[in-house]
């Protein structure tokens, strides 16, 4: 059987010395004896650092570069970079020609294909060949759960880090307002991802600075939203009470602020497909109640440990008008306005967890990664699709905490097939 040779194999083999129980030969007859194979280098160089090697023997401390071909040291240049004239080992899967050194000698180069087991690439290739969404799905069980529950912890630590660098971003966007940041964020999680973008626009064009100058007035807080969201104007129903308050407050308020933003075009609000509860309409009136009854979204999204607690302060009744409506003029019989348990369990995953892993790096402060991590915890399990492809392999996802790292795994590991990369794909081959 023909595999497929990565450079993610070679890392693997060098790191975990995968080679056959022979003395090792360089391809100039030199041997090599590994004191220690060096550190996987994730930033930009040799692929690793600190190697001790004997090699013919002369120890040598340095770094060493992997490739498939030695003829891939050419193609990528590294000849002409510096930062690689400290190489003491070139090791390949295929050696098609020497590379020389700037001083006119050959670089030493290990080839391993000749020295990896059938065995070993067997395991591999039932990893990175097969047609599982999940490549380890028929193995997985195979796996101690120890091994797993690391694997899991390694992924949700990914998925924080990575969402806390988003918020940092947003963070910067906003002048490094904390307030901004919990605001825009909390608006484009209520949109969902049909309506986040034109939820971010809003909180853009509509400071959370200038809504906090009207929040002891609900009616306010909604035509300065609804206003600048372009749906008061858009609405073909006739008129009631309720509408003709906003348009005129919407008015004067435009006019005393000297509001030059102007209003978003309604074509970019997504209908279809929504439950009515999840139309923008109702996210925008959920969104003016959480800013009327809470001083600081910051403080409530991230100044909490107690996530039932926090589940009950987000769970927020709206005006009463969209008690009874879903959209402008047209009334229902029963109408779900409330933000829902549901709703506001996402919120806590997807907007105060990030927030407080963004807040902890900021502030270096590891406690507050723990407070995130414990949120989730506490918090049910999420039922998606990747979810049950989870369940059908047999990982037991019952809290958050496991059905993010779950979803981190899926998407950032078996995807993209970086089986040596997971703990689990990585105790399969082994074996």
């Amino acid at each position: 059987m023909t595999h497929t040779i990565t450079e993610e194999l070679i890392y693997f083999i060098w790191q975990f010395q995968y080679v056959a129980n022979q003395p090792l030969i360089t391809t100039d007859g030199e041997t090599v004896d590994v004191l220690h194979p060096g550190f996987r280098n994730g930033n930009a160089g040799p692929d690793f650092l600190n190697a001790r090697l004997r090699i013919a023997g002369v120890e040598w401390v340095g770094t060493v570069e992997a490739h498939v071909k030695t003829s891939d040291w050419l193609v990528h240049r590294h000849q002409s970079d510096k930062a690689y004239d400290n190489v003491i080992l070139h090791i390949v899967w295929h050696h098609d020609r020497p590379v020389p050194r700037p001083d006119g000698t050959r670089l030493p180069t290990l080839e391993l294909a000749p020295l990896t087991s059938d065995n070993l690439l067997s395991r591999y290739g039932s990893l990175t060949t097969n047609a599982d969404v999940i490549p380890c799905a028929g193995q997985f069980r195979m796996v101690k759960p120890l091994r797993q529950t690391a694997m899991l912890d390694k992924a949700l630590l990914e998925r924080l880090e990575r969402k806390a660098t988003d918020v940092q971003s947003l963070y910067e966007a906003t002048g490094q307002d904390w307030e901004e940041t919990a605001y825009r964020l909390l608006a484009m999680h209520l949109g969902s991802k049909v309506n986040a973008d034109p939820m971010e626009q809003l909180t853009r064009m509509v400071p959370l600075r200038l809504l906090h100058k009207h929040r002891n007035n609900l009616a306010q807080l909604e035509a300065l939203l609804f206003g600048t969201a372009g749906l008061l104007e858009a609405t073909d129903a006739e008129a009631d009470e309720y509408l003709t308050v906003l348009r005129r407050e919407n008015q004067f308020l435009a006019t005393k602020y000297a509001l030059t933003t102007g209003q978003l075009p309604t074509h970019i609000w997504k209908w279809g497909k929504l439950r009515p509860a999840a139309f923008p309409t109702m996210r925008i009136a959920q969104l003016a109640r959480l800013i009327h009854d809470h001083g600081s979204l910051f403080s409530l999204l991230v100044g909490t440990a107690d996530a039932p607690s926090l589940l009950a302060l987000l769970q927020i009744m709206p005006s009463a008008y969209w008690q009874t409506h879903y959209r402008f003029g047209k009334a229902g019989a029963k109408v779900s306005s409330s933000l829902g348990e549901a709703t506001a369990t996402g919120l806590l995953i997807n907007v105060a967890v990030p927030l407080l892993a963004a807040y902890a790096k900021r502030k270096d402060q590891p406690d507050l990664l723990d407070r995130a991590i414990s949120l989730l915890e506490q918090l049910p399990a999420e039922d998606n699709r990747i979810i049950r492809l989870w369940d059908s392999v047999g990982l037991n996802v019952r809290t958050a905490f496991d059905s993010q790292a779950s979803i981190e795994l899926y998407t950032n590991f078996c995807t993209p097939k970086r089986c040596l990369n997971c703990q689990i794909g990585m105790a399969l081959v082994r074996e």
